[in-house]
Order: C-alpha cells, then structure tokens, then sequence
C-alpha cells in the first residue's frame, strides 16, 4: 500500500517548481509561506481543477492532499462499520437505545481525561498516530471475541457504544490537526474540499459493507475498517513531515493567537502541549465564545436525537429482516454521502465566501425549522428519511466545516483539548439527555407530530447561536490580523 501511495503522491518524475512567484507571507496563514516542492508533470489536470474550483495555492497541494486523502481514510474505515452499529442498537431493543446513548457519554467522561493526558504528555507526531493505533487494536480486539463468539451479547454491546466513541474521538483529533495546521484564511477555501475527501470515504465505506456482508460477513468487515484507519496513520506521518519542513525552511508554524500561549514565539507545533488531564473543562468554561460553540453543538445534538430515534421506531416497524435494516442503513448513508460531497466540493467554500460564516452556520438551523414543520404536518417515513438526508448532508456539508471555522482562531490547548471535550463529552452528553427527553415524552404519549413542533423552537435557538458565534469569530479573527501587522 505504501509503494501504491508513493507513487500517487510522489511520483519518479522531475520535480519543477512552480513559475509562479512564491511570497513569504505573514506567519498567520500557516502552511501557506512553505515553498514546498511537489511533482506537477501527470498532474497538472488535477492542479488545475484544485486552483480554478477550490482556490489552492500551488504550495498548499502537498498537505491538501494528504488531508483529504487522511479524512478519506478514516470515514471510510467509520463507515464500514456504521450500519453494522445501528442494527445492533436495534436488536438490542429501540426501547434502550437512551440507556445505550448513556452508556456512551459514562465512557466519553472517562476516556477524556485519558487523552488529556496524552495530550500534555506526547509531542504531535507521536500522540496523532499512537490514538489511531490504539483504535486499530481495539478493532482486532472485537474481530477476536466475535470469531470465537466469546461473550457475544455483551460484545455487540460494546461494539455499539465504542464505535460512538470511536467516531468522535478520531474526528475530534482530525479536525484538531487540521485546524492547527491551517490558518483561518486557508480554512475557509480549503475545509470544503478536505471535507469532501471524508464524504467520499463516506461513500466507499457503506458501499463496502452493503456488498461485501453478505458474501464474507460483518465480523470481518472490521479487519477491512482497521486497514483503512492503518492508511490514516501513514497520511499522518506524511502531514507532519510537510509541517516539520515549513518548520525547518520558513520558521514555526505556530500562528499568533489573541492570547499568547507561550513566550517563545518561535516555539514548535510538535511540542506537547501541557496543562491538566481535564483542561479541557476548565478553558470550555473561562471562555464565553468556546461555551457558545458548546451550546451550539448541545443544540444540534438534541435535534439529531430526536431524529434518530424515530427513524429507528419507524424503520424496525416498516422491516422484519434484520439484513433488509442494515441495508436501509446503508443506502440512507449511501444518498446522504453522494449529496454531501458533490455539494462540499462545488458549493460550501463559495457559500462561505460569498455569505460568511454567520450565514454558514445558520443555513441549516433555519432548513430544520422548515423541515420540522413539514413532518408536524406530514409525519410519515417518506418526509422523514427525505428531512434525514438533507440534515445530514448539509450538517457534514455546511455545518461541520463551518463549526471546524471557528476553531482556528483560538489557542493551540483550546483546539486540542477544549475541542476534544466539546466533540465528545459535550456532544455525548446532548446525546444522552435527548435520549432521556425523547423516552419521557413518547411516555407522555406524544407522537413524531408532536414531537416535531416541540423541536422547532430549539432549532430557532441554534439557529440565533450561530449568527453569535460567526460575528464573534469575524472579530476575533480581526484582531488576530491587527496584532500580526
């Protein structure tokens, strides 16, 4: 796999720099001041898509690449496993599904404190690759007690809350390294089309299972996941080389924040970052703008329970198979992924360019607050798969990239640990407690109808949360740009 890398990446072939004038800008823009070399000759169509539609600098490709093919990698690896996942949760009962969403956010609270350990502990280019080979382990772990059907129960169990955990925790710490890698400016042309590399993995990975399931069965299906997420590794190390170049050639790649976190300015990105095992609560909580993107992501967590659990009722209702389920899933993956891509590839960076973030942010709060009057009204599995797809797909679209935004005008510690708790305790958290709220309103005996009209005046909440937090990222980013001058 490597030699097939090498020679999509750095292909035998001269190596020419490009005609065009390379300047050395200001440290704020990150990898954008790197003169790096890259093979253009077989390429150049690619480059030239890359420069006319996604706005890539010539000396940006390098990491552009690697990024999306990292993102790729590691969705793909997640979604092979993700229908597998919600069937489960089925089998094991719609009814519990809050007990297991509460049983998810108990390990988040315990595994944060882990990684903020690793965190203060390990240097980047050790602490990116060991967290995916421990996830890798885990998988090879799994593979063993379902072969032998050791505890099978139990471990279906497990499976279904460690994948949850699972998928946070790699995206968290993926979107951690891009957002330190990239500067605010360079996010918002390239966090689109870095996105899309996911969506395509995204694609591949249900693809995958819908196919290959019935022919070798789910268990080894996790083998194939784990060899896409060893693929992530070597795109890891691959990033930081080309980090650990700029750093060498032009100076650190450390980008001035509103608050100094150090007082050498020319300090490294690699260095640990240090600080408590739960500093990540502490800087959620001393600064407003972090506890805003924490409400954000509470609000938008609440409504994707709400939805998740009724799709859940009405596909174990509609479908008797348990083949037929996994099938559903994936085919519900499947359409929200191809959306998703072709839009994030063609619409996202203009979208954010022409409308700004704050616009960003609040497109698809406000395409919920239509969406949930169109299923108060009409409560049927058509209009409500038809409203899941565009949530989803323009929440991995628009909305994730635009929450990823946010992040690249804070503090190094602030995007890995703050981050992390936000995308995985904060998140789980909403998880859990929508759970609770959806079980004790169905007790009630409130239908999807009802339902639906309760989570409208939420949506409008997220909605005005994100207008706040793109005003308040544009000035922050203001003052970030009058501080470098």
């Amino acid at each position: 796999m490597a030699n097939f890398t090498e020679r999509i990446f750095n292909c035998k072939i001269p190596k020419i720099r490009s005609s065009f004038p390379q300047k050395r800008e200001s440290r704020l823009i990150g990898l954008s001041h790197i003169d790096l070399e890259f093979p253009i000759g077989k390429f150049s169509l690619m480059f030239m898509f890359l420069k006319r539609f996604i706005n890539v600098k010539d000396q940006e490709v390098p990491a552009v690449l690697w990024s999306f093919a990292y993102f790729f990698c590691l969705l793909c690896g997640y979604y092979i496993l993700r229908p597998v996942r919600d069937e489960m949760g089925i089998m094991g009962g719609v009814e519990n599904l809050q007990w297991v969403f509460t049983g998810t956010f108990v390990a988040m609270l315990g595994a944060t404190p882990i990684f903020g350990a690793a965190v203060k502990r390990f240097h980047r280019h050790v602490l990116l690759p060991v967290v995916y080979i421990f996830f890798i382990a885990n998988l090879l772990i799994f593979y063993g007690f379902f072969q032998y059907e050791i505890a099978a129960v139990s471990a279906a169990r497990a499976f279904f809350i460690w994948v949850s955990v699972f998928n946070l925790f790699v995206v968290s710490v993926f979107w951690s390294f891009m957002v330190d890698l990239f500067s605010n400016a360079q996010a918002r042309r390239l966090f689109g089309f870095i996105a899309a590399g996911g969506s395509v993995g995204a694609i591949l990975g249900p693809f995958l299972t819908a196919t290959l399931a019935p022919r070798i069965g789910p268990i080894h299906l996790l083998l194939i996941s784990a060899l896409f997420l060893a693929m992530a590794v070597l795109c890891i190390k691959n990033l930081i080389k080309w980090a650990d170049k700029g750093v060498n050639e032009s100076g650190p790649l450390e980008k001035p924040s509103l608050q100094a976190t150090t007082s050498n300015p020319h300090k490294k990105n690699d260095e640990a970052i240090g600080g408590g095992l739960l500093a990540g609560i502490s800087l959620l909580f001393r600064s407003p703008y972090l506890m805003g993107i924490g409400f954000y992501i509470l609000l938008y967590t609440s409504i994707s329970t709400f939805l998740y659990f009724e799709q859940a009722q009405i596909i174990r209702d509609a479908f008797d198979d348990s083949s037929q389920r996994t099938s559903v899933f994936a085919i519900i993956d499947l359409s929200v992924n191809f959306l998703t891509v072709i839009t994030q590839v063609f619409l996202t960076h203009r979208f954010v360019a022409r409308f700004g973030l704050s616009a960003t942010l609040a497109l698809i709060p406000g395409a919920m607050l239509i969406g949930f009057t169109f299923l108060g009204m009409a409560p049927v599995l058509g209009v409500l798969l038809v409203f899941q797809v565009i949530r989803r797909a323009g929440n991995y679209a628009f909305a994730k990239p635009a929450r990823e935004m946010l992040f690249t005008v804070v503090r190094r510690e602030e995007k890995y640990k703050a981050k992390n708790f936000i995308d995985t305790v904060v998140y789980r958290g909403g998880d859990a407690v929508s759970g609770w709220v959806f079980a004790g309103l169905t007790s009630v005996g409130l239908g999807l109808s009802s339902i639906a009209f309760i989570a409208m005046p939420i949506a409008f909440v997220w909605l005005l949360t994100g207008v706040w937090l793109g005003g308040r990222q544009e000035k922050l980013r203001m003052n970030l740009l009058t501080q470098t001058k």
